[in-house]
């Protein structure tokens, strides 16, 4: 017997060109869509297009704030012949300085350590000459100095005088750098650019008016922020000044004030 025999078919060529152009200009108007959409996108988000007719304005924004932390650096210093002998009078002091911030309320997460050296300390002996002949000096090691500063935060700004003074009498070399500031600060800096922002808005508004023109976009931003004061100095210089802070009954004042938080930023726009 035969095999079945199948019918196959051919399309006519003018067919086969007619399928062909039909495929090829639906595939030409899908790019063309897609092109449009994209350049689009690009003209609205700012990214495409570069922006020729602009203008530039300014606007700065303030809020202030009373300072909730206070921040200090205390630090000992201690001289001995030997590394050992040095560094456990340090020790003992520094040890006895975080044991009075904790016992005053300071949380042990702000208590940091900054820095630790050990030197050695010389003295440099001359001799005498002789017959004319100076042989000159030499240094000579004569002991070692230890250094060790933490870094404390307190939360309470009203007892910062306080702690300043106790931290004097549990043998600290030097207090400094105390500084108020805000805790969370990214709120009130927010509320800065903000009115900054609106500052510079009205002021393209205006602009754009008197020129006889439309505002189209935002084509650039940059802002530059800062307003804190200097940290204010509480050294007490050495062994003089100790015995003084030591033999203080009264601690000092140290109103906080208050802080500004200050946002200024230029703002460009592309105009019609």
């Amino acid at each position: 017997m035969e095999p079945d025999k199948k019918e196959i078919r051919i399309m006519p060529p003018d067919l086969i060109v007619k399928v062909g152009a039909t495929a090829l200009g639906m595939l030409a108007l899908f790019l063309l869509v897609m092109t449009v959409s994209q350049l689009k996108e690009f003209r609205y988000i700012g990214s495409g297009v570069t922006a020729t007719n602009t203008i530039s304005v300014s606007g700065m924004g303030e809020v202030f704030a009373i300072p909730d932390t206070a921040t200090f650096t205390v630090s000992v210093h201690e001289e001995a012949e030997t590394v050992t002998f040095a560094q456990e009078e340090a020790a003992k002091k520094i040890n006895a300085i975080k044991a009075y911030l904790l016992e005053a309320g300071v949380e042990e997460k702000d208590i940091k350590t900054v820095s630790y050296n050990v030197n050695p300390k010389y003295e440099w002996e001359t001799v005498a000459c002789r017959e004319g002949y100076c042989p000159g000096g030499k240094q000579t090691l004569i002991g070692f100095e230890v250094y060790q500063s933490y870094s404390v935060k307190v939360k309470d700004t009203k007892k910062a005088g306080e702690l300043l003074s106790g931290v004097g009498g549990k043998g600290a070399s030097d207090v400094s750098g105390l500084s108020f500031t805000i805790e969370d600060e990214d709120t009130l800096k927010a509320e800065a650019r903000k009115q900054a922002i609106q500052e510079a808005q009205v002021k393209a508004d205006a602009l754009a008016s008197q020129l006889g023109v439309k505002i189209a976009r935002v084509v650039g931003f940059y802002e530059d922020s800062g307003g804190y004061p200097p940290p204010y100095a509480y050294g007490m210089g050495g062994d003089a000044a100790m015995s003084r802070v030591e033999s203080a009954k009264v601690a000092p004042e140290l109103p906080v004030g208050e802080n500004k938080i200050v946002s200024n930023v230029n703002v460009t726009y592309e105009i019609r």
